[in-house]
């Protein structure tokens, strides 16, 4: 376990001591050394009575809460949505056309047009997010759906199992590998999208507390920031992988075996 975490992460002590080695001599404003962001990372927001401060904890934590909750609902419309266009044909024809239109709309543009329809809040926000994060998880859906094996859905029909139990015992999990890969993707976008979502007219989030850094020019507070959202993205790439790799654990010991 413990050389297994060594040959891992042997790297990155090794970064931070190069980037405060260049940034002392360098000595620009704009690059702070390592040090000096921990040191105000540490003063804003983890040096409350329970390590958290109140500016952390009315930032991260509305910030988690549009990104868990865009995410979950864009997982269970693109899903739900994904499946049935890729088993029924005459759905897709009419859908398809739609899809490959939505798809190719940068998520950003459409912060405008959300605007004007939800005006600021948290509507704007989720619907920001769930628009650019959908696309991967609906996409990959189909894909999964439309290439299960046909011979197991027709067997399953000549011994006469339910629609119902095919779905959930041979089509999601044939699709699965496919479904997971596209919830993988989206969840790093989900993390850039809160952002852009939060950085105009948010008055709470890690964007917000991005944006008015720099509005202040606190470079260390604004790398803060930034760090604060790599370890947050590693966090849930970890958090995804370790549900995923059980779930999946069928589709790599057949994959070996082929």
């Amino acid at each position: 376990m413990i050389k297994t975490l060594v040959k891992r992460l042997w790297l990155v002590p090794v970064v931070l001591v190069a980037w405060e080695l260049i940034t002392k001599s360098v000595a620009s404003p704009y690059f702070p050394q390592p040090t000096v962001i921990v040191a105000r990372m540490y003063e804003m927001w983890f040096s409350g009575p329970l390590i958290l401060t109140d500016e952390a904890v009315n930032n991260f934590v509305p910030s988690i809460i549009r990104l868990i909750g865009s995410w979950s609902l864009a997982v269970a419309v693109g899903v739900a949505l994904g499946v049935a266009i890729g088993r029924a044909a005459w759905l897709a024809d009419y859908i398809d056309p739609l899809v490959e239109f939505g798809r190719a709309v940068p998520p950003p543009v459409m912060f405008s047009v959300f605007l004007v329809l939800f005006s600021m809040g948290t509507q704007l926000q989720v619907a920001t997010i769930v628009f650019g994060i959908i696309w991967p998880i609906l996409l990959n859906s189909i894909d999964g759906a439309r290439n299960v094996d046909r011979l197991q859905i027709e067997t399953a029909s000549v011994f006469g199992v339910p629609a119902r139990l095919r779905l959930f015992r041979i089509i999601l999990p044939a699709a699965s590998p496919k479904i997971f890969a596209g919830l993988r993707l989206s969840v790093s976008l989900a993390l850039i999208l809160m952002i852009v979502s939060e950085l105009k007219g948010s008055t709470d989030g890690i964007g917000y507390l991005l944006s008015d850094a720099s509005a202040h020019s606190d470079m260390p507070a604004l790398w803060g920031g930034v760090v604060v959202l790599g370890v947050l993205g590693y966090v849930l790439n970890a958090l995804f992988l370790m549900v995923e790799r059980p779930m999946l654990t069928w589709h790599r010991g057949a994959r070996r075996t082929a």
